[in-house]
């Protein structure tokens, strides 16, 4: 077993509660951490023995810039299921989503949610 991780994926973007937060946008930051066994890959160097983190990243990708959602949340768990669907060899897996500046009153630099499912 062994961890595959993405940090710092940033993405401009127009989710949030309030609608202004939909039509103005933010920015995001992104971490996604995914367990699986990857020992055939490290044996073999071979990249079909593992999960391919340029197809992660897509998925990611293709939710921040999808739908307009509401809730980090939410958006978290879509990133999750869109990555389960793909990699049925995932054993974990957690994602971070910070929104920077959010719309707060008062100094923040930025807050975020975590999801994590054992799969």
């Amino acid at each position: 077993m062994g961890i595959i991780a993405l940090e710092g994926l940033s993405f401009f973007a127009h989710h949030g509660y309030y609608p202004q937060e939909r039509e103005v946008g933010n920015r995001f930051r992104i971490d996604v951490y995914l367990e699986a066994d990857f020992s055939e890959a490290a044996q073999h160097d071979n990249l079909e023995g593992t999960i391919n983190y340029e197809v992660v990243y897509k998925l990611v990708k293709g939710v921040m810039e999808g739908s307009k959602q509401y809730l980090l949340e939410r958006l978290a768990q879509r990133i999750i299921d869109a990555s389960a669907d793909r990699y049925k060899e995932l054993k974990w897996m957690r994602v971070r989503i910070s929104k920077l500046n959010p719309p707060i009153a008062g100094d923040i630099e930025r807050v975020y949610v975590e999801v994590e499912k054992t799969f």
